[in-house]
């Protein structure tokens, strides 16, 4: 039985790292990965494996469970508990930051989305790692009126509390009314269609 084990650890091992070499060396072949869910999962194992140590005590979500409660501040200054003030809703959370390119194209896509859902669907909040003013000035600049919240980027930001211990940006949570983690997405949306795919649970 152990050899059976070590077997298939190398299997898992092979295909890591013939993953993280197709994504180094074939970015188109990366984009098709990536848009597929077992394609997230192979490259969320691969990403999680680089990361830098999480701090201690520091809680990660992952799939199924409850986010992790946070006090964040809001683009205006309040402060708010999350999960909690998510209760009751589905949310699709996207964080995000002001120098990120591929956040700042995908973002008039989850403005659009965002409009469409009415006050009872999916609730779209955005997460800026990013300073206010900078957050600030960019939300205005695209037109954006979805809630965004503000936190600093770091070991233990939102972020990583929400499964992304690799820090990487545009990603994004898909979180139940009852505030448990459905699924994850790192990378951008490539259209307001890859957003309604993607956000059914």
């Amino acid at each position: 039985m152990r050899g059976h084990g070590k077997i298939l650890l190398i299997a898992l091992l092979a295909a890591i790292a013939g993953a993280a070499a197709s994504l180094y060396f074939e970015p188109t072949i990366a984009q098709r990965l990536a848009g597929t869910e077992p394609g997230q999962r192979v490259l969320g194992a691969v990403l999680e494996a680089q990361a830098p140590a999480v701090p201690a005590g520091v809680k990660i979500a992952k799939r199924g469970d409850i986010v992790p409660a946070m006090m964040l501040a809001t683009i205006d200054g309040a402060k708010i508990d999350v999960p909690a003030a998510w209760t009751g809703k589905p949310v699709l959370v996207n964080l995000w930051a002001s120098w990120c390119a591929p956040c700042l194209k995908e973002m008039p896509d989850l403005q659009a989305y965002s409009g469409e859902q009415g006050a009872n669907g999916m609730q779209v909040v955005g997460i800026a790692l990013d300073d206010v003013a900078s957050a600030q000035a960019m939300l205005q600049r695209l037109g954006i009126t979805y809630s965004n919240l503000i936190d600093a980027p770091g070991p233990a930001d939102a972020g990583v509390r929400l499964g992304n211990p690799a820090g990487v940006l545009p990603y994004s949570v898909l979180v139940s009314a009852e505030g448990r983690v459905i699924k994850t997405k790192i990378g951008p949306f490539e259209s307001q269609e890859d957003i309604d795919r993607w956000a059914q649970p």
